[in-house]
């Protein structure tokens, strides 16, 4: 960082948030020092893979102009992870590492409220085991939230394509690529307003 020509983040918030001392990680006052040739560059997702209108792993491919065939995805999705078919019930999808950057600990208190309002929940994940016991708890006690503890690629296509809504509660986020994939999949993200989070979603 001391001798380089430029230095750069992966989304331009959080160039500004690693010149925090919450964020910096003791390396924030060498940032503030180098602040004229620090930047940051949003990243991006490869549109090829990530294309709803090619994806060989959903049930239904569309595009923004078919929209309206996302809907059997839904179907399929529900019925594949043993959720009850049901068209109404907005479904909440969740592809992460399962550990505190991530917002775990936000999210896990809230989720059997969520199932309580009538929605359902489905979470893709590996990380930390104090993040995933209280997960697979609240998976044994509510039939409205389903839980795959492991990494599953197939699945985390389906789950862009399938919900309704996608979850990313990060505390911090360098850029975060989850959010864009939703978003290429017409899935609604709601997200903290932190780093490439707060720099992509309105």
């Amino acid at each position: 960082i001391v001798c380089a020509d430029r230095v750069n983040t992966v989304s331009p918030t959080y160039a500004k948030e690693v010149q925090m001392e919450e964020f910096g990680c003791k390396l924030d006052s060498l940032l503030r020092s180098r602040a004229a040739k620090l930047s940051g560059i949003l990243n991006g997702i490869d549109y090829d893979v990530w294309n709803p209108a090619k994806d060989r792993f959903i049930a239904q491919r569309y595009s923004k102009s078919t929209i309206d065939k996302k809907a059997r995805n839904k179907a399929v999705l529900q019925e594949e992870v043993g959720l009850p078919k049901d068209a109404q019930a907005p479904l909440f999808g969740v592809v992460s590492r399962v550990t505190e950057q991530k917002g775990f600990d936000i999210l896990i208190p809230a989720l059997p409220q969520i199932v309580e309002l009538g929605a359902q929940v489905i979470l893709l994940g590996t990380g930390e085991k104090k993040y995933e016991e209280p997960i697979a708890l609240i998976a044994k006690t509510h039939r409205e939230f389903v839980a795959f503890l492991k990494y599953d690629e197939t699945l985390a296509h389906r789950i862009y394509a399938g919900a309704d809504f996608f979850m990313m509660p990060s505390k911090f986020e360098p850029c975060g690529l989850g959010q864009m994939i939703s978003l290429r999949y017409g899935t609604v993200p709601i997200v903290r307003a932190t780093g490439g989070l707060a720099d992509t979603i309105s």
